[in-house]
């Protein structure tokens, strides 16, 4: 197999050559092969494994990126599936709130009144973070930022949240993890309990459900790549390439 060198790899991403050295020691591609003077020698199979790396990070991050590419060349395949099943996982979910954030602003004029029996049961903190997949403390920084407004118990004094609560409480998260800021969802959600403009909701949903699309089409690109790159594991003398 034809011979590259760090140069070669770097040029082809416009990364630096210090950059592929890193991805090298991080485990991202391959170690490479050595001349008797020491200058890395790579091969195809070191460029497949930059390029799937690099396509892996727009679709499931840094961290998943590299633990995807860490389990392939630690021969555990499974391992590298399971994250990427979790990814899919997280998107579909993503999915999922978007829907239901999108379904209570066709009925934001149409909130349910104080005292209104709640559509879903109320919840202790501990059972809100637990559907969410996040910790008390946050739930208490987005109360702290006036997001969220949970009655307390009369009898013991605890936090008690109700409908429209895990609503606001699912948005944030949603919006959270588009990288908006709580003061950008401290508005968004006093407009949905106000039933007032909805410019900022709307543009704030659209923006999201691009991220999705990018997202998604993100992890076909880079099961393309991945599905190239494993062949060439398969078919590569590990001695011989690595």
């Amino acid at each position: 197999m034809p011979t590259l060198r760090p140069a070669d790899l770097a040029r082809e991403h416009g990364i630096s050559t210090q950059a592929v050295r890193n991805y090298e020691q991080d485990g991202c591609i391959p170690p490479a092969a050595r001349t008797p003077t020491g200058y890395r020698i790579y091969t195809e199979a070191h460029a497949a494994a930059l390029r799937t790396y690099l396509a892996l990070i727009p679709a499931y991050g840094h961290s998943a990126a590299g633990q995807i590419m860490t389990a392939l060349h630690n021969n555990e395949l499974d391992a590298a599936l399971t994250a990427i099943d979790h990814g899919h996982n997280q998107l579909l979910r993503d999915r999922e709130t978007l829907a239901t954030v999108r379904s209570a602003i066709d009925h934001l004029t149409t909130e349910s009144a104080p005292g209104r029996p709640a559509a879903d049961s109320d919840r202790t903190i501990g059972e809100l973070a637990h559907r969410l997949r996040v910790t008390p403390a946050t739930l208490r920084k987005w109360e702290n930022a006036g997001i969220l407004t949970p009655a307390r118990d009369p009898a013991t004094g605890y936090r008690t949240f109700e409908a429209t609560d895990l609503r606001d409480a699912e948005l944030t998260h949603l919006l959270r993890r588009g990288g908006y800021p709580l003061a950008h969802i401290s508005t968004v959600v006093h407009q949905i309990r106000t039933a007032g403009g909805t410019a900022a909701l709307a543009a704030s949903m659209t923006d999201w459900q691009a991220k999705l699309t990018a997202r998604g089409l993100a992890m076909l690109t880079a099961s393309t790549h991945l599905n190239v790159y494993l062949l060439l594991l398969n078919r590569a003398d590990p001695q011989q390439e690595f």
